[in-house]
């Protein structure tokens, strides 16, 4: 990405509404009046997605967004809390005015000159969500079940699922501070269950961290038939998960029932004294 984090968030939060620094300036100007020590603006953004498969066949997807603005108002011990869905000018100033009303009970606070700090991103910024088409995680999650079934002729059920999210946040503090993030994240989980007579079990596999999808999608050129492909990580997912499931059948029950205990000198006592010696004391 070209401009900044801290540029494209603002951007994402303020542009829609046509609200610039001077409107946030304005806004928390007109809660420090009301009598407050020290005051915050946080606007959050985000999105999430979820595919789910099973039996072959991704039978779930689901996707949900939120966003919104919350307002912080602090006067001595107590502390005002407004939010708002909308961000829209009108509607801060009544987020505003509610959370100065509630915490309305200190000393009129300063607002500090606001100062943008560029600090060094911890993850990249891609999105998720719109990174890749949905027709690449669908095929990622078709190949992961044909790839766990041939790995060994015990697996009756394979069922993979792939999660990912982009949340964007930015503050606008009294004291000056004024800084943005952006947080993606995704996820791929992988369950088999083995079978062998009339036993079954199951294993699992998973990872996930703050990237995009090409954590586990390779992409091949435009001309192949296979455009789309599981990385090396979704393959040792799957192995890792069949090879628990696998293990599992062959498992056997720990022992149980009562055994001898033998204590030495040191701790050995101490955890005796604390297991029983205070129920004995009492």
């Amino acid at each position: 990405m070209t401009q900044n984090i801290q540029q494209h968030v603002e951007n994402h939060f303020l542009s829609p509404g046509s609200i610039g620094l001077n409107d946030l300036q304005g806004v928390m100007d007109s809660i420090l009046s009301k009598s407050v020590d020290a005051a915050d603006l946080f606007f959050q953004s985000h999105r999430h997605e979820s595919w789910s498969l099973e039996d072959g066949i991704v039978r779930d997807g689901s996707y949900n967004a939120d966003s919104g603005v919350g307002i912080r108002a602090m006067a001595g011990e107590k502390t005002g809390f407004a939010y708002s869905e909308d961000i829209l000018l009108p509607a801060l100033k009544q987020s505003a005015l509610a959370a100065g009303s509630i915490a309305s009970k200190g000393k009129s606070g300063i607002l500090s000159p606001i100062k943008s700090r560029q600090v060094k991103p911890l993850y990249q910024d891609i999105d998720p969500l719109s990174s890749i088409p949905n027709k690449a995680k669908i095929t990622l999650l078709e190949q992961i079940d044909k790839y766990a079934r041939k790995l060994d002729s015990k697996i009756i059920q394979v069922s993979a699922s792939l999660s990912g999210s982009y949340e964007q946040m930015m503050v606008m503090a009294s004291d000056g501070t004024f800084m943005a993030d952006i947080r993606p994240l995704v996820r791929c989980s992988i369950s088999v269950i083995a079978e062998q007579g009339e036993r079954r079990e199951r294993g699992s596999a998973g990872s996930g961290g703050r990237e995009g999808y090409q954590r586990y999608i390779n992409f091949t050129d435009e001309g192949s038939e296979n455009k789309y492909s599981a990385s090396d990580e979704v393959l040792e997912l799957a192995r890792d998960a069949v090879e628990q499931a696998l293990v599992n059948l062959e498992a056997i029950d720990a022992p149980a029932g009562n055994m001898p205990v033998v204590l030495g000198p040191g701790w050995p006592g101490v955890l005796l004294h604390e297991a029983i010696g205070h129920g004995l004391e009492g």
